[in-house]
């Protein structure tokens, strides 16, 4: 399964992709959205882990993503419309993102219906290196010693959160691992659509491809007759995962991949809160430990970028 996904990424240079040039702030600019990507996905995961208790899976993820596109649709009016073209040179990216996102979500739910948020989340946490590494493979960019080491030690902030041995890494781990890879290939590829086609019309491609998946699966599990409070987390998942999608493409398109991929971390800390808040998911002190180190790093990156446009 791994050929086929990746080979039509390897045809890809940095000499064929062209890549807008990055303006002083970008990359602050592209870390503020990826924060607030992060929110908002951390806030929509703890909103379906509650409702998935009581609601079949795919019956939320449908009943979410049509909620989601019409949010996208009104987003898109204020903006004078939303164009659902696209060009020749865009289809193929936005086929390959639709794999990457269709799969990423349904491996990441699933799981997340299993495993404690904050772990889960902790997992999910070595999505920024890949990404990094994907990047300079794939467009070139460099990858300083100081933005290598910053995302290490958060790696390290993962590892002792995780401790091998401990429980966490079971076969649900694994599949919270395939879902990393294929929000990899989601990434790369968002990267490589040209300026004309919008974050909203990505993001509105996203949620059709999650929603009609999820409707097929949803026909063989069955589903139920939502209530209020139902209905109201499956509001309140939409417009999380709403912002979460949109800001989330406008900061890979914004700053460099190597820049904005650290501020992944940030959804490490939202899990903890919300496992903490919601599900009485108490960390132990490992946890803390490591959280402490994933957020140095990510502010240590901000600073020495800060430095970096001063010179």
């Amino acid at each position: 399964m791994r050929a086929p996904l990746m080979s039509p990424l390897r045809r890809v240079s940095p000499a064929s992709v062209t890549l807008q040039p990055h303006a002083p702030g970008d990359n602050l600019r592209g870390a503020l959205l990826m924060t607030l990507s992060m929110i908002g996905f951390g806030c929509n995961d703890a909103a379906m882990k509650f409702v998935t208790q009581d609601m079949p899976l795919y019956q939320a993820i449908t009943m979410r993503g049509l909620t989601m596109m019409v949010v996208l649709w009104v987003l898109a009016l204020r903006e004078g419309g939303l164009s659902l073209a696209v060009g020749p040179g865009n289809r193929r990216s936005m086929v390959l993102r639709a794999v990457g996102e269709v799969g990423s979500t349904l491996l990441f739910l699933n799981a997340l219906q299993v495993m404690a948020i904050g772990d889960l989340s902790a997992v999910m946490q070595s999505l920024p290196l890949v990404v990094m590494l994907a990047a300079a493979m794939f467009f070139g960019e460099r990858l300083g010693p100081r933005r290598l080491g910053a995302v290490l030690v958060g790696l390290v902030g993962v590892m002792m959160i995780l401790r091998p041995g401990s429980g966490t890494f079971g076969i649900w781990a694994l599949v919270a691992l395939g879902s990393v890879l294929l929000m990899v290939l989601r990434d790369i590829v968002t990267k490589m659509f040209s300026r004309d086609v919008s974050s909203t019309t990505i993001a509105f491609y996203a949620a059709l491809s999650v929603t009609v998946m999820g409707g097929v699966l949803a026909v063989g599990q069955g589903a139920i007759m939502p209530n209020l409070q139902h209905l109201l987390l499956i509001l309140l998942a939409s417009a999380f995962l709403t912002m979460g999608y949109v800001t989330g493409v406008a900061a890979m398109r914004v700053g460099e991949i190597s820049y904005v991929a650290p501020f992944r971390y940030t959804s490490l800390i939202v899990a903890i809160a919300a496992g903490v808040a919601i599900f009485g998911e108490w960390p132990d002190i490992w946890t803390w430990l490591g959280s402490a180190l994933v957020v140095a790093a990510g502010i240590y990156v901000i600073w020495r970028e800060a430095q970096l446009e001063k010179q």
